[in-house]
């Protein structure tokens, strides 16, 4: 996947920031769906911090867990308005003082946005590198974080955070992964362990 990139739809920081707190536990494809009327209302932080969580649910009502993404979302505007000049940081630390921003959805603003050596590691990105043997034994998205960083080279760690998701979403599946089609049979440690 040479031009592998986050299959988000956005046009700046802010927007970005918005469609990943609503990708925790959800399809990109379904929030894709439902921001283009979310932003529309809601074009920018102030915006959404002049409104409330429950009129911000009326819009995500078929995202996965809108009460409590509605309220981060609503809290996150809140603050970059207030303590960011209405800046989306660019610093992992800081990003993850923000409602409903984790280290996952820190590293992916790290990396999409500002183009800084973060990696995010979701559930694709954590079962592809264990069951591909990018990562022995970890334990934790941080620890899977920390052995990938140490030996993907920094030039790389943005992308392949995205060749580790699209792979993980098309080609290595959970339960059936299409070995037959994969472009890595030969380097992958599943694949010598159950298929030869």
């Amino acid at each position: 996947m040479p031009d592998a990139e986050t299959e988000l739809v956005y046009n700046d920081p802010y927007e970005l920031l918005v469609a990943v707190i609503l990708s925790a536990q959800c399809t990109d494809k379904r929030v894709n769906m439902v921001t283009p009327e979310l932003f529309r209302r809601f074009p920018d932080a102030h915006s959404m911090a002049a409104s409330s969580p429950e009129e911000i649910f009326r819009y995500i009502r078929s995202i996965s867990y809108p009460n409590n993404k509605a309220k981060h979302l609503h809290g996150m505007a809140n603050m970059l308005v207030n303590d960011f000049g209405n800046v989306v940081p660019k610093d992992v630390n800081e990003l993850i003082k923000l409602p409903g921003v984790g280290r996952k959805t820190a590293n992916v603003i790290a990396s999409v946005v500002y183009d800084l050596p973060a990696l995010a590691v979701d559930t694709h990105v954590f079962r592809v590198s264990a069951r591909i043997g990018l990562t022995t034994n970890a334990k934790t998205p941080l620890e899977t974080e920390r052995q990938l960083m140490k030996y993907i080279p920094q030039e790389k760690l943005a992308i392949a955070h995205h060749w580790l998701i699209l792979h993980g979403r098309y080609v290595c599946l959970a339960r059936n992964p299409k070995c037959s089609s994969c472009g890595i049979i030969g380097w992958c440690k599943y694949s010598k362990k159950n298929l030869l």
